[in-house]
């Protein structure tokens, strides 16, 4: 059988040789071409690959007759229509390794032109001007860098910055003490970071969490003269917080490859002197775009042989007569995994997932991935798949086990995930109603009927009286409708938890005021 590839976006010549040495594929380099035009010879292709350019739409997907996978040279998936190609048993895969050092050696890169004002100097110096008093830098050596993110990108740069003789610490909840200190980094908590780092660096994912994670309050609470690079996501860093405090020299220095808003060349922020930019070139080397497009060739040659594939972005290869019991379960426990994520707290070490009743015995391997990929997929920087959430996992130093117990407390099957970290322990349990209709049915013992959909509220409260009404007003006033609510005890006048569905996101002054309510302890807000 022959297959056809079609290549996108000026893909990489060279990193097409896995497909092109293949006698039974042929490579067809296509130009670029609008939604109706890939829609219109999609259907001729066993395989596309795409970089950033080409939109893989669910409309291109409709007529793609004969697509097996997708590839991005890459790692963002953007412009890929997961959950069609999903639909329609396509496989979309990426190459999230090969950009690492470009963009390891592009904020190493930022971090010493900030330092030394070399960009300012170039200016000056085309400009016809030679002003070697106006540019005094400082020296790496013996400052303090922050990282903020210590996965595969920001343990790279530790690496480089100890070459240069810096103190090293890092904030990451999701990191293991251990797995730190091996790397020769101090742990820190992010407000100990902010108050101690000479230098700070991102490395995070862009998320609910982390958006405008370095606001105004942040800034506020770093060292006078402290210099920021972010070579990760645009939007993490509160764009007129930084301008402000550049203005008033708090912050002595900036470098961005990355905006909230992209392409962007009219920031405020560019009329700073000591203000450093580039457009988003952080994996934009020669070698990175080589090795992107090898390593997703590669997969593309084994997605078609019907090989095991390493970067997968929506599916993982199960055997049918495997997937016919777990299919069911794969998005209930992907929920239980992202609800855990979003409400537990302190540095994880451990998941257990726990299966009960009918699931006992049974091949629940996948069902295990499913739910640490959704535990890690709100909070990391790598796009987190099937093939690669329980490596993750390990990297990051936090240890899954997978036990069977009999008992299902009066359900068919259950699933219960138990997140330890170092501020003690949280349980959620969830199983499946009729109809296949996911359901959370237990929150640290307390016991709930819960749809995880949508937006949700937890609240951990005493029970007594005048709580659960000023909750709804408070809600209310924002205009925000409650579409379902659910409260658990264990006894009267104790403690309690109400999960409330809500019909949009809860604004943080709203949390920060039911907090405020008597009696009540806790309140997350969890997005599903």
């Amino acid at each position: 059988m022959a297959y056809k590839v079609l290549v996108m976006d000026g893909v990489s010549e060279k990193g097409l040789e896995p497909l092109r040495r293949e006698p039974d594929i042929e490579v067809v380099i296509g130009n670029k071409m609008n939604e109706d035009e890939l829609s219109a010879v999609i259907g001729d292709y066993d395989a596309v690959i795409v970089r950033s350019a080409t939109k893989v739409t669910a409309r291109v997907l409709e007529n793609a007759h004969r697509l097996k996978v997708v590839g991005r040279a890459g790692v963002g998936v953007d412009n890929i229509d997961l959950q069609a190609a999903t639909q329609r048993g396509v496989l979309v895969v990426n190459a999230p390794g090969g950009n690492t050092i470009a963009a390891t050696e592009h904020t190493i890169a930022m971090m010493l032109a900030l330092a030394r004002n070399i960009p300012q100097a170039v200016a000056k110096m085309k400009s016809g001007v030679w002003d070697k008093k106006a540019f005094l830098g400082v020296e790496l050596r013996g400052k303090t860098l922050g990282i903020i993110g210590l996965g595969r990108i920001g343990s790279a740069v530790a690496r480089r910055a100890q070459a240069m003789e810096m103190d090293i610490m890092a904030y990451d909840p999701y990191i293991t003490r251990e797995k730190a200190e091996s790397l020769g980094v101090k742990l820190v908590t992010l407000e100990e970071l902010l108050a101690a780092a000479d230098f700070i660096t991102i490395h995070m994912p862009k998320t609910k969490e982390t958006y405008h994670m370095l606001d105004e309050r942040a800034l506020a609470m770093m060292k006078d003269g402290v210099r920021i690079i972010n070579c990760a996501r645009g939007g993490i860093i509160d764009e007129e917080a930084l301008y402000k405090y550049m203005q008033s020299g708090k912050v002595a220095g900036a470098a961005l490859d990355v905006f909230e808003k992209e392409p962007n060349t009219d920031s405020p922020l560019l009329q700073l002197d000591n203000f450093i930019a580039t457009p988003h070139l952080g994996a934009s080397t020669a070698e990175a775009q080589l090795n992107v497009a090898l390593d997703v060739a590669e997969e593309i040659v084994d997605a078609l042989r019907g090989k095991i594939v390493r970067n997968t972005v929506n599916v993982p290869s199960i055997k049918p007569e495997v997937m016919a019991v777990v299919k069911p379960y794969l998005k209930l426990a992907e929920k239980l995994g992202k609800f855990q994520a979003q409400l537990v707290e302190g540095r994880v070490t451990k998941l257990e997932v726990i299966y009960s009743g009918g699931l006992a015995g049974k091949e629940v391997a996948p069902i295990t991935t499913s739910l640490v990929k959704g535990f890690l997929d709100p909070i990391l920087q790598e796009k987190v798949n099937f093939i690669n959430a329980l490596l993750l996992a390990k990297n990051r130093g936090i240890k899954v086990v997978q036990t069977v117990n009999g008992q299902a407390n009066g359900y068919a099957s259950l699933i219960t995930v138990k997140v330890y970290s170092d501020q003690g322990e949280k349980s959620v349990s969830g199983t499946l109603f009729r109809n296949n209709e996911p359901r959370i049915v237990m929150v640290d013992g307390y016991r709930v009927d819960a749809v995880p959909e949508g937006c949700m509220l937890y609240v951990l409260h005493m029970d007594r009286p005048m709580i659960i009404g000023p909750v709804g007003m408070l809600i209310g006033k924002h205009n925000i409708n409650i579409a379902g609510m659910q409260v658990g005890r264990k006894k009267i006048g104790g403690q309690a938890v109400m999960m409330l569905t809500v019909d949009a996101p809860v604004p943080e002054e709203t949390i920060k005021a039911i907090t405020e309510i008597d009696g009540v302890l806790n309140v997350k807000f969890v997005s599903l």
